[in-house]
């Protein structure tokens, strides 16, 4: 009996020339964290941080909380060994738990949970203590990745999760030691932890097949996930949505569908819109010629390249290199304790 539009017509194989999505999207992005240590959090607490363009993250080594973030209809309960990233920098309330409403004047200011490593701050009542390691992530000003936007407004992996993926319980037990006994170094040690941290739970999302949000849902796919990863591996072939559906064993409406599902855009706008977000970061970051940019991300014509790079960033491949400047390096993660960033 013939397989329905939208299902396999027969498992894909690996293929070649597939990448790495997630690392490609990261590494294009330029992450960085920004770690602002551990403070003790004696009940009763709470904490407000209002929106901003910054994300957060919380890994917990002792005790219990609340979450609320806005967007999310029920708050998120954590204890000893979750940890939760609030991707888009959406307002939200961390609190001990408890039912009563404390009073606007009884919030701990954010500013106090920034404190240096060897003397985390003691802050709240007197009350049960929990433990929290408190930070941030960016990505460049400008950045875009669908897969990235999808998230939801709070991704919350909690300690049985992670401990059924022994390389992210590894990093969660690592930065707890680490921040519980710091010494010197500590900070920069904290810091490389927080980036693997972040992918390692970006990674377990994407492998997850309940995973929250579209994006995510895609990386877990086999089919879209494999598309993906030839869109991502082999940006400068000539994609139409049949050939890229023939590689992954789809119809091309089943595929074209499910990709818009899974992503939350067509397959030829995605492969679009990564195509200049590589190129930015070409024309930013190498020496190569706008016509050699042009090629990598699959236009034969300059011409048409810089009309779809304006289009898409405002102003040409030319102006937006002298504007950003040439073969500037990558942006190193932070991995300090700054001090300007905002909680």
């Amino acid at each position: 009996m013939p397989g329905r539009p939208n299902e396999l017509v027969e498992r894909p194989s690996p293929m070649e020339g597939q990448v790495d999505v997630v690392s490609d999207v990261l590494e294009t992005m330029r992450f960085s964290t920004l770690l602002f240590g551990r403070v003790e959090l004696a009940a009763p607490w709470a904490m407000r941080v209002p929106k901003k363009e910054t994300s957060s993250f919380y890994v917990v080594p002792r005790g219990n909380m609340r979450l609320r973030v806005d967007g999310l209809e029920a708050p998120l309960l954590l204890s000893a060994g979750d940890v939760v990233l609030v991707p888009h920098g959406a307002a939200h309330v961390v609190d001990d738990g408890s039912r009563r409403t404390l009073a606007a004047r009884d919030f701990i200011p954010t500013e106090q949970l920034r404190g240096p490593l060897m003397t985390p701050p003691r802050l709240g009542g007197d009350g049960p203590v929990s433990t929290l390691i408190v930070g941030c992530f960016k990505f460049n000003a400008g950045a875009h990745s669908p897969l990235l936007s999808a998230f939801p407004p709070a991704i919350h992996i909690p300690a049985h999760e992670s401990q059924a993926a022994p390389s992210l319980a590894a990093t969660v037990q690592l930065m707890a030691m680490e921040s519980s006994t710091p010494g010197q170094g500590s900070a920069i040690v904290l810091g490389r932890l927080a980036d693997i941290l972040l992918v390692q739970a970006l990674r377990l999302r994407a492998a997850t097949l309940s995973a929250e949000g579209a994006g995510l849902r895609a990386l877990a796919d086999p089919a879209i996930g494999a598309a993906l990863g030839l869109i991502h591996g082999r940006l400068s072939e000539a994609w139409t949505v049949e050939s890229l559906a023939a590689s992954v064993g789809l119809s091309r409406s089943g595929f074209a569908a499910r990709f818009h599902a899974l992503v939350g855009e067509p397959p030829l706008q995605y492969l679009a819109g990564w195509r200049m977000t590589k190129a930015a970061q070409w024309l930013r970051e190498s020496n190569d010629s706008i016509p050699q940019v042009a090629e990598r991300v699959g236009y034969a014509s300059e011409v048409a390249f810089h009309k779809a790079f304006k289009r898409w960033h405002g102003v040409g491949p030319g102006a937006y290199r002298r504007e950003h400047g040439a073969n500037r390096g990558p942006t190193v993660p932070s991995g300090d304790n700054e001090q300007s960033a905002s909680l």
